[in-house]
């Protein structure tokens, strides 16, 4: 079958409405996300897609606010939502993309952010049916934020033995601020600039909070991604 993309009548428009983008190649899921986004007053379904390449051209070609995804689509049916937010923080920065997954595997959601978490956000597919958390996860992606379901991050921690409501009281005000920092994706040269540091306070700074929160000897993840992970689950 043809993949068609659509773009949708826009309604009267409402003043600051959040404009979406939908990417997904099942029609019933599609058609779904459209009537549920299409209950709240303030935010505008302005075009539909089913493939990788509508999607980047409804995004490039209306220039939204945020891309709703999925994260497997034509035509490959792997990557294709994590790929599409990969091109946009390209080519459209000023895109948020939320994507939506049936796989909660932290891979993903550690390649979703690999580039910094400023405006994306990784959910489970399962969300669908909580239109507050799914609405939610939109606006906090074009209030220039980030979320990572709750269970990908309770996945990466979970050999952690620790209480998760403590983990962040560990760190001083410094070095919950410098976490902070690395949630927006900066590096530690941008993130000495913006605090008047020194790098190598900050790296000293990174190294601690790594200790604080466990991660000082983890191999096998991305400590800095892990971490920022960590704050946006329980610290935001």
């Amino acid at each position: 079958m043809v993949g068609t993309r659509t773009t949708l009548p826009l309604p009267a428009a409402t003043v600051d409405a959040v404009r979406v983008v939908i990417a997904e190649d099942s029609f019933v899921v599609r058609q779904g996300l459209v009537a549920l986004l299409g209950t709240e007053p303030d935010i505008d379904v302005v075009a539909t897609a089913e493939t990788f390449d509508e999607a980047l051209a409804a995004a490039i070609e209306h220039r939204p606010d945020v891309v709703l995804t999925d994260i497997r689509m034509p035509p490959t049916g792997t990557d294709e939502g994590i790929r599409l937010a990969a091109t946009l923080r390209v080519r459209a920065p000023e895109i948020g993309v939320v994507v939506l997954s049936q796989h909660a595997d932290p891979t993903y959601a550690l390649e979703l952010l690999g580039a910094g978490s400023e405006r994306r956000s990784y959910l489970l597919k399962e969300r669908i049916g909580d239109a507050d958390q799914l609405i939610g996860a939109l606006r906090t992606v074009v209030a220039g934020g980030s979320s990572v379901d709750s269970l990908i991050v309770d996945a990466l921690l979970s050999a952690r033995s620790a209480p998760r409501s403590n983990e962040l009281d560990r760190l001083t005000p410094r070095e919950r601020g410098i976490l902070a920092e690395l949630a927006t994706g900066r590096s530690n040269a941008a993130i000495a600039e913006r605090l008047s540091l020194s790098e190598r306070s900050v790296e000293k700074y990174i190294n601690t909070l790594f200790a604080k929160l466990g991660l000082a000897d983890d191999s096998s993840l991305n400590r800095r991604v892990k971490a920022v992970l960590l704050y946006l689950s329980i610290g935001t």
